[in-house]
């Protein structure tokens, strides 16, 4: 005899948010710090509750559905230590008398972004440090450095460019260093992880000399892009380049860089945004690792690039910020 079961409702939410959480301790008492953005929440009845029940038969049934994503400005998927930014879609089934069956799959979002038609990932970085040496060394070493851009795709090279002079009694070797720097905000607290991403040590330059040298420093194409639109959570990019100098403070600057998502096709073109989602763009995706979509942009204009990170303006009204740099 054929089973069958009676379905009272199916139900499906597309789900957004963000959240971060860390904890404190001052001296015996310890504080947790929590915020959340909710950014949609949009449910949707596959089949209604009170249209009478629905009686399936033994096997697969298929109930195709679709979502519109929400035309807003919505940030980059993320999970790390003490935050998160999730999409996700959650299924769940009523039946009388039975405890509820729910499902749910978390999917990545990612900007769109258009490197080229943004001014401001377009602009490119110059600047200039120098360093009068004293105790174990004399004379002084500089460097004027510049890098083409602001704005760089996953896996992509940074060249930098730098004239250094050397007019010191020592060797001295240019270094690079690509880092990210995450700030969490809750309850007008920040809190600040720093991690190195990328680590290369130029060839030495010897005493009384000055060299031009070119480096590439190659983005891993797993590196998170940035995040700088979400008012709890910040992914921000710094490359520095500075002189080691021994017995000496070293002479180093600093380029905010932005990094987008990875080109897609053979011919360096974006893929199309994907419009809707539903049952049809799980197929074949690998749960509960999810499918990866890209949204354009809701608002046109430039996407800055990341204020110094002294400057609170475009982070959330918190008070009694502690100056982590």
């Amino acid at each position: 005899m054929e089973k069958r079961c009676t379905i009272d409702s199916l139900c499906i939410k597309l789900k957004g948010k963000a959240e971060v959480k860390w904890t404190e301790n001052y001296g015996k008492q310890s504080v947790t710090y929590y915020a959340k953005v909710k950014y949609f929440s949009i449910k949707q009845f596959v089949l209604e509750e009170g249209k009478g029940n629905t009686i399936l038969g033994q096997g697969s049934n298929v109930y195709p559905f679709t979502f519109q994503i929400p035309a807003q400005e919505l940030p980059s998927s993320f999970k790390d230590s003490y935050g998160k930014i999730v999409y996700s879609l959650e299924a769940n089934l009523s039946r009388s008398m039975r405890l509820d069956s729910k499902a749910k799959a978390k999917f990545t979002l990612s900007h769109n972004w258009n490197l080229y038609s943004d001014p401001m990932l377009m602009s490119p970085q110059q600047d200039i440090a120098e360093k009068k040496l004293k105790f174990f060394s004399s004379g002084s070493v500089g460097m004027d450095a510049n890098i083409e851009r602001t704005g760089f795709h996953q896996g992509e090279g940074i060249k930098v460019v730098a004239s250094i002079h050397n007019k010191s009694s020592r060797d001295i070797k240019p270094k690079y260093c690509l880092y990210k720097k995450i700030s969490y905000f809750a309850k007008g607290k920040r809190k600040v992880e720093t991690k190195d991403i990328v680590k290369e040590v130029g060839d030495p330059i010897p005493p009384s000399a000055g060299q031009t040298v070119t480096r590439v420093i190659t983005i891993p194409p797993d590196t998170c892009v940035s995040i700088l639109n979400c008012i709890i959570l910040r992914v921000e990019y710094r490359l520095r380049v500075y002189l080691d100098v021994k017995y000496a403070s070293d002479p180093k600057l600093k380029f905010p860089v932005v990094i987008l998502p990875a080109l897609q096709g053979p011919d360096g073109e974006y893929l199309p945004a994907y419009p809707t989602y539903g049952s049809e763009a799980f197929a074949g995706s690998d749960m509960p690792g999810g499918t990866s979509f890209l949204q354009n942009p809701a608002a046109s204009g430039p996407f800055a690039p990341p204020p110094p990170y002294g400057t609170y303006g475009m982070y959330p009204r918190l008070n009694d910020f502690s100056e982590k740099s």
